[in-house]
């Protein structure tokens, strides 16, 4: 059973997940008004992170995207729930580590989707928040040589690095190469990919890699 929290500071949205999302069989493990709330009843009960937390993109408390989702996605799979209509504030929330955006004019049907595929590890393929991205021009472009962008392309898709080498017809240390060269180059324009789950993330982004189909 997946553990959720929500942190919206609109009760009525709360109220409305807590339900939809029970009556999914996952169970509520925290719902509030901040992340401060939520970190401190983490702190008073001991209890572990949730494994998902569904979070309003604009709080009430003057915090900012960043901070937000720089605290919790450390230990949580945090999915952004937005009405998706400020691009800068997603690229933001992406760029700290969100897993991707709900829209809050999605079908109930399509938030406890993403909470399942959240929870499961995979990142999340949505319209509200490509488009968004999309449309943004400061979402910016890394720059990647063609050479980068086919080794990204395979090594995102699965491929081990060695695999990735022999299939390109180079040295494993040249394709080692371009990767950590892939890494700095989405570091500098403020997006950064840590972990072979991001680099899949920043390749859907920039269409090197085809997103998956929603199930």
């Amino acid at each position: 059973m997946t553990r959720v929290a929500l942190i919206d500071d609109h009760e009525s949205v709360r109220l409305g997940l807590v339900a939809a999302i029970e009556a999914d069989g996952q169970e509520i493990a925290f719902a509030g008004a901040s992340v401060a709330e939520y970190v401190a009843w983490r702190q008073e009960t001991g209890a572990p992170p949730a494994d998902v937390v569904l979070l309003d993109l604009t709080l009430g408390d003057g915090t900012t995207v960043t901070e937000n989702v720089t605290r919790l996605a450390g230990e949580s799979a945090v999915i952004i729930h937005s009405v998706a209509d400020r691009p800068a504030a997603v690229r933001e929330a992406l760029a700290a580590g969100a897993v991707g955006v709900v829209s809050k004019a999605s079908p109930l049907d399509d938030v406890l989707g993403a909470v399942r595929t959240a929870a499961r590890g995979e990142p999340l393929n949505n319209v509200e928040w490509a488009s968004a991205v999309e449309g943004d021009r400061a979402f910016a472009d890394a720059q990647l040589s063609v050479r980068e962008r086919e080794v990204l392309r395979l090594y995102a898709a699965g491929l081990p690095l060695k695999v990735v080498a022999d299939r390109l017809g180079v040295a494993y240390s040249t394709a080692k190469e371009n990767i950590t060269r892939v890494r700095m180059k989405y570091i500098e324009v403020g997006r950064p990919a840590p972990t072979k789950v991001d680099l899949l993330r920043r390749a859907m982004e920039d269409g090197i890699v085809e997103a998956p189909a929603e199930e």
